[in-house]
């Protein structure tokens, strides 16, 4: 009866190295599919928002498109028809849809 019980004991110990094992390729796994995606878009828009320069065209993530006629500190004056300016913040700019979307042929 001993050794029938040493023999269950025996067995069940690897277990607990297998869950370990799938905890930690669950955590890899939503590392590369979610997290780092996440890192790398918000470094690409930091930078953006860091480079907008006069005479660039942007759009807002409020919809408004506009060409910027003057970068302050932290916000951006938009001419939006000629005459019309409207200052916004730098925050307020869409990287997604400022970007020209590229043709491959």
């Amino acid at each position: 009866m001993i050794t029938t019980v040493l023999a269950q004991a025996a067995a069940g110990g690897g277990g607990i190295m297998g869950q370990v094992f799938l905890f930690g390729g669950i955590i890899l796994i939503m590392y590369f599919f979610m997290i780092r995606p996440q890192q790398k878009k918000q470094k690409e828009s930091k930078k953006f928002i860091e480079e907008i320069k006069k005479g660039d065209t942007v759009v807002t993530i409020g919809g408004l498109h506009g060409k910027v006629s003057a970068v302050e500190s932290e916000t951006v004056v938009l001419e939006l028809d000629r005459g019309l300016k409207v200052t916004v913040e730098k925050s307020a700019i869409s990287l997604d849809f400022s970007k020209k979307p590229t043709t491959s042929k």
